[in-house]
C-alpha cells in the first residue's frame, strides 16, 4: 500500500539521521491534550485472566476493544462528548511475578489505543493462579481514578476460576473500589451456576456492578455491510494526514499500520471497521507523536519543536508555513473523519436491519455484555446515548 511505503521510507530516513548523529538528542514528545472545561470523562479498566484456558477471552478482547471504546462516540454528558481512558491488566499467568500475585499492569489509564492494541496482541496464556481480589485491589491502588462523582468509572474483571481464590479478600477489594466510586463488573467465562457458586455474582453486587456471563470461546458475530470497502479506503487516506515528530513519531506512525493490519486480519469479527471508526473519533488521540494532535494541547509551544524532529518537507519552512501546513492536514483529517462517521451511521442502520431479519443474537460475547453494561451504568450518571 502506498501509505506503508511512505512510512517505511520515512523510518529508514530517520534511522540514517540517527546514524549520523542528527537526531541523537531526546526526541520531542508533546503531552496529551487535557479535556476541555466541563468535558465528560470515562475511565474503564479491563482485567483479563491470561491463564491457560483463556485464549478465547483474549481473542475476543483483541477484536472487540474498538467496539467497547466506540460505545461513547455518540454519547454526551451535559452536552459534552466524553473523554475516554482505558487501562489493561492481566492476571493468573505463571509467566508473571509470584510476589505480585501473578499480576501485571499492561497499560495505565490512557488514550493511547494503539499501544493498548499492541499489548493485547502480545498477550499469551500460561497456566496460572487466578486471584481476582488481588488484581482488583491492584487496579484500585495503581490507577489515577478521577475523584469526581460525575465521572463514569468501571472495572471489568473476566475469568473462569472461583472469584474467591487468592490471598486478598475480593469482597474487601470490591468495597474499596466502590468507596472510590469505581463500579466493579464481573464477567464469568462459564455457566451461570458456576459463576454464582464461585463468588462472581456477590463480588459485583458489593460494588454496584453487574454479574455477566460469556462464552469466551464463541466467535463474535459480524455482518458485512456495503459501506465497509469505502470505510477501509478512507482509512488509508486518513493515515496520510499524520505528521510524525522525531524518531519516536516515525516508529509510532509505522505502529499505526501494524495495528491496522492486526485489525484487518480479524475483519470477520468486525475489528477492522470498528478500529477505523475509533480512529475517526476524538478518542483516538496521538498527541505524543503526531504534530496535528500535539498542537491541540493548551501548553503546546512551537519553539520546543526542533527542526530536525520534523519531516524533511517541513524543515525548510518558516514558522507560519509550518502552521499552515499543519492546519491543512488537520482540515483534511477532519473531512475524512466526518465521511467515516457518516458512513458508519449508514452502516449501523444497515446492520440493524439485517439483525432484525435474522433475529436477535444471544448476548454472550465480551463486546455485547460490556457495551450493554456501560450504557446502562453511564446513563445513571447522566450520559445520554443517541441509540
Amino acid at each position: 500500500m502506498k501509505t506503508k511505503m511512505t512510512k517505511t521510507a520515512l523510518l529508514c530516513g530517520a534511522a540514517a539521521m540517527i546514524g549520523s548523529g542528527a537526531m541523537a538528542h531526546k526526541p520531542h514528545a508533546a503531552p496529551e491534550p487535557a479535556p476541555a472545561k466541563g468535558q465528560a470523562k470515562v475511565q474503564l479498566a479491563i482485567l483479563l485472566d491470561t491463564s491457560g484456558s483463556m485464549s478465547g477471552l483474549i481473542e475476543q478482547t483483541k477484536t472487540q476493544l474498538w467496539q467497547i471504546v466506540n460505545t461513547f462516540i455518540d454519547a454526551k454528558q451535559n452536552g459534552k462528548v466524553p473523554f475516554v481512558e482505558v487501562a489493561l491488566y492481566e492476571y493468573g499467568n505463571d509467566g508473571l511475578n509470584a510476589e505480585n500475585h501473578w499480576i501485571r499492569r499492561i497499560q495505565p489509564l490512557s488514550r493511547d489505543l494503539d499501544m493498548i492494541s499492541k499489548d493485547l496482541f502480545a498477550l499469551r496464556t500460561n497456566g496460572g493462579s487466578e486471584f481476582c481480589g488481588a488484581v482488583i485491589e491492584r487496579a484500585i491502588g495503581d490507577l489515577k481514578w478521577d475523584p469526581s462523582p460525575n465521572v463514569y468509572k468501571a472495572i471489568f474483571v473476566a475469568g473462569n476460576e472461583p472469584f474467591t481464590q487468592g490471598p486478598i479478600d475480593p469482597q474487601s477489594a470490591c468495597r474499596a473500589a466502590i468507596a472510590k466510586g469505581v463500579i466493579v463488573n464481573t464477567i464469568h467465562c462459564g455457566t451461570e451456576s458456576a459463576g454464582v457458586s464461585g463468588g462472581w455474582k456477590s463480588g459485583a453486587v458489593l460494588a454496584d456492578g453487574k454479574f455477566l456471563i460469556i462464552d469466551h470461546n464463541k466467535a463474535v458475530v459480524h455482518i458485512e455491510a456495503p459501506q465497509d470497502a469505502e470505510i477501509v479506503k478512507l482509512n488509508e487516506e486518513l493515515n496520510k494526514t499524520y505528521i510524525p515528530i522525531g524518531t519516536v513519531g516515525a516508529q509510532r506512525w509505522l505502529e499505526q499500520d501494524v495495528q491496522d493490519a492486526n485489525a484487518e486480519a480479524r475483519k470477520e469479527s468486525g475489528a477492522q471497521v470498528q478500529r477505523i471508526r475509533a480512529k475517526a473519533s476524538m478518542n483516538y488521540c496521538n498527541a505524543s507523536w503526531d504534530l496535528c494532535d500535539a498542537v491541540a494541547a493548551k501548553d503546546f509551544d512551537w519553539a520546543k519543536v526542533k527542526k530536525e524532529d520534523l519531516p524533511k518537507e517541513m524543515q525548510g519552512m518558516s514558522l507560519e508555513e509550518r502552521k499552515a501546513h499543519v492546519a491543512k492536514r488537520q482540515a483534511a483529517r477532519t473531512a475524512l473523519q466526518e465521511k467515516i462517521q457518516d458512513l458508519s451511521k449508514k452502516r449501523d442502520a444497515y446492520v440493524a436491519t439485517e439483525l432484525k431479519k435474522r433475529g436477535e443474537a444471544d448476548e454472550d460475547t465480551l463486546d455485547k455484555v460490556v457495551v450493554a453494561t456501560v450504557k446502562e451504568q453511564a446513563a445513571a450518571k447522566g450520559y445520554a446515548f443517541s441509540k
